[in-house]
């Protein structure tokens, strides 16, 4: 486990297991969900990447370039392929100081995606925060659909308020597949902002996203700024789990299936070619913000 500092900040990764964040904190109070002490996996922590594409791919089968596709169900989430495989792999460590850590993941072609890539993953504390980056580069000969996505577990508590301007949101089917963009209200709107824990089960993908998203505890705020790339933000908000996620991706969910004019946000890479994305998190006392 690596653990960096800086000023009221504390940050602890993984990389053995999808570099995942085990910890974050701002003057020793949880911002992420802790993972527990021998965490198994990425889906006990607190964060994880989302690489080469995020959220499903209906039953993992997609066509591509007059090519079929079928990708291996995701265990625990069949039939469907999800989060692609960089946060079931172990990354290395490119170079790393007190207070920064770049990592590294190389992949060849295989059945749980057909083309070689390689990623890059980067965690900087500085005195407000934490900045995070990702990017995958096609190390392939042919072109491949491309796609990225951060997964991080904030913290709730009783009265916690979730602001996260989209005027719109994918509307799954039962099984959990996008089938129709809706307004938000349909399903939840967070724009004027709601309190997490008396909201309904949300797991959808909110499209037109401002961008920013805003989590008002009892006496601090925190503020989650991504890159312009990340066009989509999926929140998942499960009842009585203390936390909710707030995801930004590059697509859509499925995006690999949606029809040809839909700007689903999923890239065509060329060889050799790079997509990246960042996100922010920031916090500060209460009214210390305009």
């Amino acid at each position: 486990m690596i653990t960096l500092e800086r000023d009221d900040w504390a940050l602890s990764v993984r990389p053995e297991i999808g570099a995942a964040i085990t910890r974050l904190t701002r003057r020793g109070q949880d911002i992420l969900r802790p993972a527990p002490e021998g965490a198994g996996g990425p889906l006990e922590t607190g964060s994880f990447p989302l690489v080469p594409y995020a959220n499903r791919i209906d039953r993992g089968a997609f066509a591509f370039a007059h090519r079929d596709v079928t990708l291996p169900p995701t265990p625990g989430f069949e039939p469907h392929a999800l989060h692609g495989v960089g946060w079931l792999m172990p990354w290395s460590v490119l170079r790393r100081g007190t207070d920064f850590v770049d990592l590294a993941l190389s992949a060849e072609a295989s059945p749980d995606w057909p083309w070689a890539w390689t990623a890059s993953h980067s965690f900087r504390l500085d005195a407000d925060g934490l900045e995070m980056s990702l990017a995958i580069t096609n190390a392939d000969r042919e072109p491949m659909p491309a796609g990225l996505g951060l997964h991080p577990y904030f913290v709730v508590g009783p009265g916690t308020v979730l602001t996260a301007p989209a005027p719109h949101v994918w509307a799954n089917g039962a099984d959990g597949i996008p089938e129709e963009l809706i307004q938000a209200a349909e399903v939840m709107d967070w724009s004027d902002g709601a309190t997490v824990t008396e909201a309904p089960f949300v797991d959808n993908a909110y499209a037109d996203w401002s961008g920013q998203a805003r989590l008002v505890h009892r006496d601090h705020e925190m503020r989650v700024t991504a890159s312009v790339n990340a066009r989509w933000l999926q929140i998942y908000a499960p009842h009585d789990a203390g936390f909710v996620c707030i995801e930004p991706v590059t697509h859509r969910p499925d995006a690999h299936n949606a029809p040809a004019d839909e700007d689903t946000g999923l890239k065509v890479l060329t060889s050799g070619q790079t997509l990246s994305m960042s996100m922010r998190i920031d916090a500060a006392p209460i009214g210390d913000r305009p």
